[in-house]
């Protein structure tokens, strides 16, 4: 390359590999250009994130939407090792996005490597040799993290996950003394410390024991008993109305009766969610103060047991077809209101979807249902995204108080912010296009979008909207919306969370 070579440099600090910083990487990558005549033009960083997969590594997404673009100002981006690249576990995909980058004109180049990666036979077997390393590195470490975690759970100590209605998760020493109740979204940042479950408010807990009786006593099944909590304007843990899944939760899971269970499903390397069966469940009985009594427990499980015993695929698509013969049509609503019927959820858990099972008994919709099955998806996902904001202002030093009714996020007692999730939908010629909808009753102070990927599995990118420059009547709908909303636009929320954190001072004496 000539001198003073303008290129860029990718820098990856991931949650499983600490002791790479960053800042030691840009250090290792601004030798190596000054060693060979290069100067670096931008950075793009993942900080935090994952290797295994492009998802949420918006630092990578946006470098390879800009070597797309016909001038990307650099000729090549600087990379500290292939494992910062990443640690794919199928190798052919580090190689897909390192040819992106050539196809365009955009050399990789791998700083600390004791190669050349110059596209010449010994170089390409030695980078394909460390993309097979850095995929092996993360299935075993994988096994580790897990084997670990199996231990941990062995010895009563809780892995991960929300804590549910009626417990909340406590924070205990490696002696076992109690140092504090974890709210909604906190996490232990002491290694040493361990989490359990304990009983929650009162008045929860005389809720689970209510929905225990109205079962076991009233024979009520799940769907009325939601029917029943939700016209007394009775909310669930997360502040909504209850539904007939989260009532059959609470009755099936045994960590209402004390027992620490873990492994239920698995999302190993994150390729796949897979349900495992009971056989492979790891779990520990009586490791939490149980808050139901464990006799009426069973006698709801057996009663469960004979109610739904299991069906194959054929039974559960014969009794969709008597459904819609009795109604003429189908929707999730006529599916569970059908007491002969799996609930609408056990036909999206076993088909993939609706729309899925629908096909399967030659139905189709009189319109076009998908984009139905695509919002329910992005509404599950808002709580989730609620919480990660209101976590990364908290890392910030910030502090947030979150409406149970709105979704509103009080930031620091002095301002609210509303997150929208916009639903990509791509035209017949490729271009992108948003559909969203604000509510316009909140009046949030700042307005947070996030503009989902093509197939609407993570955030493709955000734009911060402050109410006093923004107007409801002007959408960032397109890839490109003019200078004055997308100069709104960013790639992550990071820099959002340093504006709202705070730093503490010190006093003066």
């Amino acid at each position: 390359m000539e001198a003073d070579t303008p290129v860029a440099q990718y820098v990856r600090m991931s949650t499983d590999h600490q002791q790479y910083s960053t800042d030691n990487q840009a250090a290792a990558i601004a030798i190596y250009a000054a060693q060979h005549g290069m100067r670096i033009v931008k950075t793009y960083e993942d900080s935090g994130k994952s290797g295994l997969n492009l998802k949420g590594r918006s630092g990578l997404q946006a470098l390879l939407r800009d070597v797309k673009h016909p001038s990307p100002g650099f000729e090549a981006v600087l990379v500290y090792d292939v494992s910062r690249w990443g640690r794919f576990p199928d190798p052919d995909e580090a190689a897909t996005y390192a040819y992106t980058c050539k196809s365009h004109g955009i050399q990789v180049i791998y700083c600390a490597e004791p190669f050349q990666n110059d596209g010449s036979l010994p170089s390409t077997v030695l980078v394909n040799l460390k993309r097979s390393m850095s995929a092996e590195f993360s299935r075993e470490l994988g096994v580790k993290v897990f084997n670990g975690a199996c231990n941990l759970v062995r010895h009563g100590w809780r892995q991960g996950g929300v804590a549910g209605f009626g417990l909340r998760r406590q924070l205990i020493d490696e002696l076992k003394n109690v140092k504090s109740i974890l709210s909604r979204g906190e996490q232990k940042s002491i290694q040493t410390d361990r989490v359990i479950l304990v009983p929650g408010p009162a008045e929860e807990v005389k809720l689970v024991h209510r929905i225990f009786h109205l079962f076991l006593e009233d024979g009520m099944p799940e769907r009325v008993i939601a029917s029943v909590l939700n016209r007394e304007g009775l909310l669930n843990d997360v502040g909504r109305p209850w539904t007939r899944g989260t009532i059959h939760q609470i009755l099936t899971n045994e960590k209402y009766i004390g027992n620490n269970v873990y492994n239920r499903s698995s999302f190993k390397l994150k390729i796949e969610h897979v349900r495992n069966p009971p056989d492979q469940w790891i779990r520990c009985e009586g490791a939490f103060e149980a808050i139901v009594p464990a006799a009426a427990f069973m006698q709801v499980q057996s009663i469960i047991a004979v109610r739904s015993h299991h069906l194959d695929n054929a039974q559960m698509l014969g009794m969709l077809r008597q459904t819609l013969e009795k109604y003429g049509a189908l929707s999730g609503i006529l599916i569970d209101e059908d007491e002969d019927t799996p609930s609408s959820s056990a036909y999206r858990s076993r088909f993939g979807s609706l729309l899925q099972a629908y096909r399967f008994i030659g139905y189709t919709p009189r319109r076009d249902y998908a984009y139905l099955e695509i919002n329910r998806a992005l509404r599950r996902r808002h709580p989730g995204l609620i919480d990660e904001m209101s976590a990364g202002i908290q890392q910030a030093g910030g502090w947030t108080e979150r409406n149970n009714e709105t979704d509103l996020l009080l930031v620091n007692g002095e301002f609210t912010t509303a997150l929208v999730i916009a639903r990509c939908k791509p035209t017949a010629v490729g271009a992108l296009r948003w559909l969203f909808r604000f509510d316009a009753g909140l009046q949030p102070d700042v307005t947070v979008v996030a503009r989902m990927d093509p197939f609407n599995n993570y955030a493709h990118d955000y734009y911060v909207l402050p109410a006093i420059d923004f107007s409801a009547e002007n959408l960032p709908t397109l890839q490109d919306n003019g200078f004055t909303l997308d100069a709104y636009r960013v790639d992550t929320l990071e820099g959002f969370y340093q504006l709202a954190g705070r730093v503490p001072l010190l006093e003066v004496a």
